[in-house]
């Protein structure tokens, strides 16, 4: 028997269903959805899980324009119930899509938004010719543009409703995708308060503030928070990767995947695709896989990181790089396949203090799938939950392995020639080439408020992370742990006997108590003796001598680097 065809990136649930394309029957969401019987669900998920599927699934079911379509529906779990078939085709319903709001600026932000509104009522241009609406409805249906005023745009998909409710004598349902896009690149390009300002308008008017409301749906990667502009929305029910909601209707379980496996002849791949894509949890749902990874494997037979490598992952990117000390010493940890204990998760992101507030990274990194929930508690004094968190997968793992190589791509050349040239021990070429690794990276891990020169643990602990990506399988790399009488701030090490173990302690020049580089070198190299920092090497069984000690003296880009005397 011939196997389906896998379609890449089919988002239409009409053709992938006429075209038989491969397919996992998730039209139990439909049926949950609408028995729980909420104003307005807000559904969270990492991208690429199927949102945008689920909601063309939804409209094509409920749609009026698709009414008479049971066709779609025959041969799935939704379509056994009686009850359901008959409410198939009978709501109207506006879809529409943020998407592709990706804009630098405010203004060419919000002539997008209006454009996508403009181009909703294209679609129901055919009401003009009815007898639905009153002059004055008409007047603002043709005054629909990108270059409407606010009043308008805000008011668009609220008047829209209206409309159609009159003319098909139901309430309608609104399916807004990807509500969250135009928030994060407003955050990444500095005008958040603008955009959110306009949206929570819109927002209210849409689905607080609208009696031609049946139910409505709105999904994204985050929960953007209720202050920032769902404070005037009190029906609103937000589904996270926490709840237990929906939680086997985006991505594919275990069983589904296996069964995909063996479907496609690939049962012997079980086992690696397990070890690279399996990791989601939602809610209490574990062994979740994201669909985009499993459907390219079974397209294409070898396993990659196809989800990891299908966004840009800037935002990420640029909290890891310009977080402080602590944050890069909790990213090792999660680099080195350990989890990070007791973390107090706020599923509602706040984008604005993304940079500030505790434990705000997390938060977003869980949301986004690169973080998984692996156990749980909450502190009963409190009421407060705390999450362990790990990495998801392979799949990630090696996504942030490459940002961070992506980190010191200006520099690509002359960060590989000081890792030869720390391995072999060269003092003139590791001071050469750290220098001119610091002059061409040293900018990009400020965050414009608090610049490297006065907090340069932003770029040397980004180096470390640099550091432990090179040399994995030839050193363990740990950073900042205790040892002797005080704290290192980085030890290499060795996994073969032929290497030598390295110490590197970092210190920044103190105009008030030293001279000059030299002399905060000499602080870091008598540090590394009194602290007795080679015993934790001593005690893995690196001899003596074959421990190598190292002062890093930073003052601004310019560094120093001295080498202590040989045990």
């Amino acid at each position: 028997m011939a196997v389906r065809t896998v379609g890449i990136g089919n988002q239409d649930f009409e053709t992938i269903r006429k075209k038989d394309c491969f397919y996992i029957d998730k039209t139990g969401f439909i049926k949950e959805w609408w028995e729980n019987m909420d104003t307005v669900t807000l559904i969270a998920r990492p991208r690429r899980f199927g949102k945008t599927l689920t909601m063309n699934m939804t409209e094509k079911f409920f749609s009026v324009r698709y009414a008479g379509r049971g066709d779609l529906f025959e041969g799935l779990r939704i379509w056994d119930s009686e009850k359901f078939r008959k409410l198939q085709g009978t709501y109207p319903v506006i879809s529409l899509s943020f998407a592709n709001i990706k804009e630098t600026d405010y203004g060419t932000a919000r002539r997008k938004i209006c454009q996508t509104l403009s181009n909703l009522y294209l679609e129901y241009e055919y009401l003009l010719d009815s007898d639905a609406m009153s002059e004055r409805e008409r007047s603002f249906f043709e005054s629909v543009s990108e270059n409407m005023d606010d009043t308008a745009a805000t008011m668009a998909i609220h008047q829209l409703s209206l409309i159609l409710s009159k003319y098909y004598g139901e309430k309608v349902i609104i399916l807004l995708d990807e509500y969250d896009t135009p928030m994060q690149e407003a955050y990444v390009n500095g005008y958040w308060e603008e955009l959110v300002a306009f949206t929570r308008s819109m927002f209210n008017a849409a689905f607080k503030t609208n009696p031609y409301l049946e139910r409505a749906i709105m999904t994204g990667i985050t929960r953007v928070s209720r202050e920032s502009i769902f404070s005037d929305l009190n029906n609103l029910e937000v589904v996270t990767t926490t709840s237990e909601k929906y939680a086997d209707c985006f991505g594919f379980t275990e069983k589904e995947v296996f069964q995909a496996l063996d479907e496609y002849g690939r049962s012997e791949g079980k086992e690696e695709v397990k070890r690279w894509y399996d990791g989601f949890t939602f809610g209490s749902h574990k062994d979740i896989y994201n669909p985009w990874s499993i459907l390219n494997y079974l397209d294409k037979g070898k396993v990659a990181p196809y989800w990891a490598n299908s966004s840009s992952n800037s935002l990420v990117g640029k909290l890891i790089r310009e977080g402080n000390k602590n944050v890069k010493q909790a990213f090792e940890q999660l680099m080195q396949g350990k989890n990070l204990e007791a973390e107090e998760i706020d599923e509602q992101i706040v984008y604005n203090q993304l940079s500030k507030k505790r434990n705000a990274i997390w938060s977003l990194l869980l949301a986004s799938g690169y973080l998984k929930v692996v156990e749980c508690q909450v502190e009963e004094s409190t009421g407060r939950w705390y999450y362990t968190l790990a990495l998801t997968n392979r799949e990630v793992h090696l996504m942030f392995e490459n940002m961070v190589h992506d980190w010191f791509a200006e520099s690509d050349d002359v960060y590989n020639d000081f890792i030869k040239a720390l391995l072999l021990g060269d003092m003139d070429a590791m001071n050469d080439y750290m220098n001119r690794v610091s002059e061409l990276t040293f900018s990009s891990f400020d965050t414009g408020k608090n610049p490297s020169k006065s907090e340069p643990e932003r770029f040397y602990h980004g180096f470390v992370l640099g550091l432990m990506i090179e040399l994995a399988g030839r050193y363990v790399l740990t950073s900042n742990r205790e040892s002797g009488f005080g704290r290192y701030d980085v030890m290499l090490e060795p996994l073969r006997p032929e290497d030598d173990g390295i110490i590197l302690e970092f210190k920044v020049f103190q105009p008030g108590k030293e001279k000059d580089l030299a002399d905060t070198v000499a602080r870091a190299l008598k540090q590394i003796e009194e602290k007795k920092y080679e015993d934790a090497l001593i005690a893995k069984g690196v001899p003596k001598e074959k421990i190598r000690k190292y002062g890093f003296a930073f003052s601004g880009k310019q560094v120093l680097i001295d080498r202590g005397p040989l045990s």
